[in-house]
């Protein structure tokens, strides 16, 4: 229990300090406004500005939800699949780490044109960030199993199926989890760029097209406002992973003992 309060508190306490210095200092250079906003007036902003903004979350945490649960899918998927034979892996491994490498900026233009849906290419795009890390992290886990006990299925003459839900599934979840950790901000980052990209307005207008407009109009405290929410989205996300592998792993696992 007290490590956990510390957890909480040090970061707490740290990031109040640092909220503290940054409005000092705002408040005793006289930072104009539209360089730099100081907290009190990000907040004041953030809540004037709610029923936009709030709005906006909620159209880019759809995306980033969406984008997640197809990466996580597919990803999963892909992993069997090369679990199934090293031959197939070694084939396919390496455009996987094609698509990682690629810089989805570059190609989420072409998304967007070849997809005619807007909310579809931006789940699309921030799937394609996502990916990755599910697929290496699942893929990884389910080779990582005891040689011993892989000798004693095939000693009792299990099929792959059963090894594979008896023995490699339950071997890779440390890993999977830790590639939700790591994919669910990645999902977060490729719906905020796909958004920059898509420039969609209106009713689907997302934080990143009000960051752009925030820009535009050189309302600055808007636009941290806006950073505020996507950091916040962020680290809930990630929050909501820990929690998740603490609750599937703390049982029996010893990396959440």
């Amino acid at each position: 229990m007290r490590t956990d309060v510390q957890k909480v508190l040090l970061p707490t306490l740290l990031g109040l300090l640092l909220i503290g210095l940054w409005q000092a200092v705002v408040t005793i250079m006289q930072v104009p406004p539209y360089l730099v906003p100081s907290p009190l007036l990000m907040m004041e902003t953030l809540f004037s500005d709610w029923a936009t903004l709030g709005w906006s979350l909620w159209v880019t945490m759809k995306i980033t939800l969406l984008s997640f649960l197809v990466a996580v899918v597919l990803g999963v998927l892909i992993s069997f699949l090369f679990v199934q034979s090293k031959l197939i892996e070694t084939t396919l491994f390496p455009y996987a780490v094609l698509l990682q490498v690629t810089p989805i900026v570059a190609i989420a233009p072409l998304i967007i044109i070849w997809v005619q849906d807007p909310e579809a290419s931006m789940i699309l795009c921030a799937a394609l960030v996502a990916l990755f890390p599910i697929i290496s992290n699942t893929t990884l886990g389910l080779r990582s199993i005891d040689p011993d006990l892989q000798a004693y299925f095939k000693l009792n003459r299990a099929t792959r199926l059963q090894t594979l839900v008896r023995l490699r599934i339950p071997s890779a979840l440390p890993y999977f989890f830790g590639g939700l950790r790591i994919s669910s901000g990645l999902s977060l980052i490729g719906a905020v760029v796909a958004e920059f990209v898509a420039g969609t307005g209106g009713q689907g207008a997302g934080l990143a097209y009000q960051i752009l407009v925030s820009g535009f109009q050189l309302n600055i405290p808007r636009m941290f406002a806006a950073l505020l929410l996507i950091s916040l989205a962020g680290v809930a996300l990630f929050v909501a992973m820990s929690w998740l592998s603490r609750k599937a792993l703390g049982g029996w696992h010893a990396s959440e003992a």
